[in-house]
């Protein structure tokens, strides 16, 4: 009698599409062919999982399976008649069309063992994070995949510019092949990881520089951070506020598209004591004195 597909598979007969997906994919890389030549029970076991599969993996066919059982392969039905709606059961139909690059000889039994259609492997997809600088200037950045069942370390090129959401797709890297056919491939999703103090508005910088109450009044030359070049020294103007922005033309991020350097922004932010000393407070106050001027008065 044959074994149940979804013993076969390892899975309850209420797994979701994406558990059944998962056990094949589990079960086919461990006893394929490739991977255990000469093996007869993991080849035996190769293609009972494929079988499996074919039935489980699509929903109409699982549908008729639940229904009918193995008898839904053999043109059985109620009545003698074929669960599928005729007199005879179309395995290639059945299976994917064109025998699904399955050898029917092989598997129920006559016939010589064919080879099978070399196909494609599945792509495996990761997420890694990566640090600020690395996503903004280019670099390196080392991961461990598991794709054929053991832990593997490649180095992955990030080009510069990428931001979180960006895909990285490594040829061949995936999954296994089947039947002598190429690797899947890898595709990397980058999370880029904060910055202690710039932030990132598409391909500009922005980064805030706090200054004191007597710079922004009278003006001031103070340093400001860049990406990879260090500290530059910037003017600041007579008067300016909290918010003004400061620009660095071409000290931003790469756009990925255009090649064009985005800008570096300095953004102000005043910055008032919390504690006055005497003399210091007099000022203060001899400076209200000599501007009294309301600057709310015709705000609201």
């Amino acid at each position: 009698m044959a074994e149940d597909f979804y013993q076969v598979l390892g899975v309850s007969r209420n797994a979701s599409e994406a558990d059944i997906k998962k056990a094949y994919r589990k079960l086919s890389r461990e006893n394929h062919p490739d991977s255990k030549p000469d093996d007869k029970v993991a080849a035996e076991k190769f293609k009972q999982v494929q079988e499996a599969y074919s039935a489980l993996g699509d929903t109409e066919k699982r549908q008729k399976y639940d229904r009918f059982g193995h008898a839904a392969f053999q043109g059985g039905g109620r009545g003698g008649e074929s669960p599928f709606g005729g007199g005879q059961v179309d395995l290639g139909d059945l299976f994917g069309g064109a025998g699904g690059g399955f050898d029917f000889g092989d598997l129920f039994g006559g016939g010589s063992r064919r080879a099978s259609r070399a196909r494609k492997g599945q792509d495996f997809e990761t997420t890694i994070d990566v640090p600020f600088n690395t996503a903004a200037e280019g670099g390196s950045y080392s991961l461990t995949v598991n794709t054929a069942g053991k832990p593997e370390q490649i180095t992955a090129r990030i080009p510069a510019g990428v931001d979180t959401g960006s895909v990285i797709r490594l040829s061949e890297q995936g999954h296994p092949g089947m039947g002598g056919g190429p690797n899947g491939d890898l595709m990397v999703k980058i999370r880029v990881a904060p910055h202690p103090y710039f932030r990132r508005d598409a391909s500009n910088l922005l980064v805030d520089v706090p200054i004191s109450l007597t710079e922004a009044a009278l003006g001031a030359k103070v340093d400001v951070p860049t990406l990879s070049e260090g500290l530059v020294t910037v003017t600041v103007p007579p008067g300016s506020a909290s918010g003004t922005r400061l620009r660095l033309r071409g000290k931003g991020i790469v756009n990925r598209k255009s090649k064009a350097s985005g800008d570096l922004y300095a953004m102000l932010q005043i910055v008032v004591p919390k504690e006055l000393d005497d003399r210091s407070r007099e000022l203060l106050e001899e400076f209200a004195e000599l501007h009294p001027e309301d600057l709310r008065e015709d705000r609201w």
